[in-house]
């Protein structure tokens, strides 16, 4: 079982800048893929940046390519997500996610463990 604690939401005026973190409790941490997701009211949850086991392959969504960088760290078992240009789109819960195939993943059936969420409100 892996338990994943997200931080770092928050209201912010477009144009600015948050960093969502996760921690996560297994000391395996560095074996999974890593996960960020988003779900706005009415809508899917949906990929925002996916990362493998070593942080050496990245995944971004289109809608956040040149904005957002997903980061790890493996001695302290945090994964990041640094969000610039933010825009009212951008509004939505922030969920972490681990996934216990280290290879890069992208849908949400493919992470077995979830954050809680954390929630980014970006306004206009």
């Amino acid at each position: 079982q892996v338990q994943l604690v997200e931080s770092g939401g928050g209201l912010v005026q477009a144009g600015g800048s948050l960093r969502l973190s996760c921690a996560a409790s297994r000391s395996t941490f560095s074996t999974y893929a890593m996960g960020w997701f988003r779900q706005a009211p009415g809508k899917e949850r949906a990929i925002v940046a996916a990362i493998n086991w070593s942080g050496g392959i990245t995944y971004y969504a289109d809608s956040v390519k040149g904005r957002f960088t997903i980061s790890r760290d493996n001695v302290k078992n945090t994964v990041s997500l640094q969000m610039n240009s933010l825009k009212p789109e951008d509004t939505a819960v922030y969920y972490c996610a681990a996934a216990r195939r280290g290879g890069l993943q992208t849908r949400p059936a493919e992470y077995e463990y979830w954050g809680q969420g954390t929630q980014v409100t970006v306004s206009s």
